[in-house]
């Protein structure tokens, strides 16, 4: 069946077309590098005609609280209409464990609105909410990096590799929708600051971590729950090591 992927280009988006592209589906991998965009609606027409199942997993370029629930709300609403207009099936969006639960985020409001949109759309959907990528872990530190020290809060977190999110993607657009959400985490809960402290030391870089339970994460105070599954959640397989061994080999 044809599948698209909006954001097909990015970390996520391109590992699930090429997966479902191995299952030997027919995809079209649309991003603005592909004269697909969301914000202004060029080219989604066309690159939705026909299409059964269209995956979501484009991304805001700007983290700044009101550009990132413009682009949201915009792109949210014109992919929606496009799907709609074209009798999509399934429409699939990948968004984040603990979007309703950290109001002080900007980024997360942004989610959640986002998520408001595709439930009052009307086209059958799936959300599957996942935690942090393993592969993010550089941006956390960037964030939270003064000076030679990291200060970041002690709460739990169960981040995931990107290629175990890539494949519950695929078995999610593959499945009927559930009209509902879906919640995917990696197999170890691990302090925030304990998991960059490992990461750290196996970059072998000097900079020291500081547990700050007040320590913001992109606008908002953590705590154990915040950013962990509910009980239902699926399990990926891939742990911390796995992926730090993966990733020095590729290096």
């Amino acid at each position: 069946m044809k599948v698209v992927v909006i954001g097909g280009t990015g970390l996520i988006g391109s590992k699930v077309v090429s997966k479902l592209r191995q299952l030997g589906h027919d995809v079209v991998a649309a991003s603005p590098a592909s004269g697909v965009n969301t914000l202004t609606g060029e080219g989604l027409a066309e690159a939705v005609a026909g299409a059964e199942v269209v995956v979501d997993v484009s991304n805001s370029p700007s983290f700044e609280d009101r550009a990132v629930l413009e682009f949201f709300e915009t792109s949210g609403r014109n992919l929606l209409a496009a799907e709609a207009a074209a009798g999509v099936k399934h429409h699939v969006a990948l968004s984040v464990v603990g979007t309703d639960r950290l109001p002080d985020s900007g980024y997360f409001r942004a989610k959640v609105a986002q998520e408001k949109l595709i439930k009052a759309s009307g086209t059958p959907y799936t959300i599957l909410r996942s935690t942090q990528f393993f592969e993010f872990l550089n941006g956390i530190v960037q964030s939270a990096t003064e000076g030679q020290t990291v200060r970041l809060s002690p709460a739990l977190v169960q981040p995931i590799v990107s290629d175990d999110v890539a494949d519950a993607l695929v078995d999610v657009a593959l499945a009927a929708p559930a009209n509902g959400t879906i919640e995917l985490a990696g197999p170890e809960r691990i302090g925030l600051d304990t998991l960059v402290g490992r990461y750290l030391s196996a970059k072998r870089d000097a900079r020291t971590v500081v547990a700050d339970a007040h320590a913001r994460y992109f606008g908002a105070e953590l705590n154990d729950q915040s950013l962990t599954p509910g009980e239902n959640a699926r399990i990926a397989p891939t742990r911390f090591e796995a992926w730090l061994s993966r990733s020095k080999a590729q290096a």
